[in-house]
């Protein structure tokens, strides 16, 4: 049974007549969750988890039509019955379930299997076909746990403070800002860049609870962040902003930081891998529990991974498509999270 097919458009339900974070306009899109290379402008109608509408009405428009769901619950489109389940990425993600007269697809949009302190849990779902994501499907990527990180973070920052330095971490706006707020509160003082205070209060919107920050403004003086904690979305890198903070010491969050070289490359003071993808173990031990009977592989190292799952007995195959890495954001998605 074809339940689902690959279109210029995007993963394009047949019986259901709906796309699956469509990244061109179409009639109506199911969304994982609020990244801009999954969430786009333009559709007619929306439907996301209860936890992403606030967020897609931000990055988005207000005036959208949109609806949302919670996990676990389900709405039938044109006889599919559809519904969202936790996909651990960020707040709000979801891998989007797909059944028809018995059959079963999950998309899984992008996913974390490892536990953070503020997103929803990833939940595996039991499915016929499974579409994966593969960001970070090579051996090398094996994340630490949260409290090594917590700890990493904060050990960081007390150094720091030690040689009268600011702390300044770079992470995007959305999703990896939030996790290190949480990962890095109850030390000092946490200043963020209005992009990131901006959609602190739109997931605040949705009723979830976020650590307590200040809005660092434009014209903000020096003495008042000397040695506190700074947020900033990667963009801003080189910027005039972060010349203008105290004895800076900067330090990039991102999954790509585990490659020692990437740290030199970007020229900052500290890296830490702190991704919102799952890592090699977490994509194999995902793709296993959903008991799939063939897996496709979207955007990242698909070619490595899928080869491998065939390997191992599962059926894989490439799937090419424009969803794009979320982990060092780009100025220009930048300007749309500024109201």
């Amino acid at each position: 049974m074809r339940l689902v097919k690959f279109t210029k458009k995007g993963i394009y339900c047949i019986p259901g007549k709906f796309y699956l974070d469509p990244w061109y306009p179409v009639e109506y899109a199911i969304i994982s969750h609020g990244h801009a290379d999954h969430a786009r402008w333009g559709n007619k109608h929306y439907l996301c988890h209860n936890q992403s509408k606030a967020i897609l009405q931000h990055r988005i428009g207000a005036d959208i039509s949109i609806e949302s769901l919670p996990y676990n619950e389900y709405k039938v489109i044109n006889g599919v019955k559809v519904s969202f389940h936790p996909a651990g990425h960020i707040i709000g993600s979801a891998q989007i379930r797909l059944e028809y007269k018995g059959y079963i697809v999950v998309f899984s949009g992008d996913y974390k299997t490892q536990p953070d302190f503020i997103t929803t849990p990833f939940e595996p779902v039991k499915c016929h076909e499974f579409i994966t994501e593969s960001t970070f499907g090579l051996p090398i990527y094996k994340w630490k746990s949260e409290e090594e990180l917590q700890q990493e973070l904060q050990d960081w920052i007390v150094q720091n403070q030690q040689n009268n330095r600011t702390s300044v971490f770079l992470g995007y706006s959305l999703g990896k800002a939030q996790r290190i707020m949480k990962l890095v509160e109850n030390v000092e003082e946490i200043y963020v860049h209005s992009a990131i205070h901006y959609l602190n209060k739109a997931i605040e919107n949705s009723g979830i609870s976020l650590p307590t920050t200040k809005l660092l403004t434009a014209d903000f003086k020096k003495i008042e962040i000397q040695n506190k904690i700074v947020i900033l979305p990667p963009a801003l890198l080189g910027s005039k902003m972060i010349k203008k903070i105290p004895n800076a010491a900067t330090a990039i969050c991102s999954g790509w930081m585990q490659i020692r070289g990437n740290r030199r490359w970007k020229g900052v003071d500290a890296g830490f891998a702190v991704s919102d993808h799952a890592d090699w173990d977490g994509l194999l031990s995902a793709v296993k529990a959903t008991e799939a009977e063939k897996v496709y592989v979207t955007h990242g190292s698909q070619a490595v991974f899928s080869k491998y799952l065939n390997e191992i007995g599962i059926e894989a195959h490439e799937l090419k498509t424009e969803f794009g890495e979320d982990e060092l954001e780009t100025a220009e998605q930048l300007k749309t999270d500024i109201v």
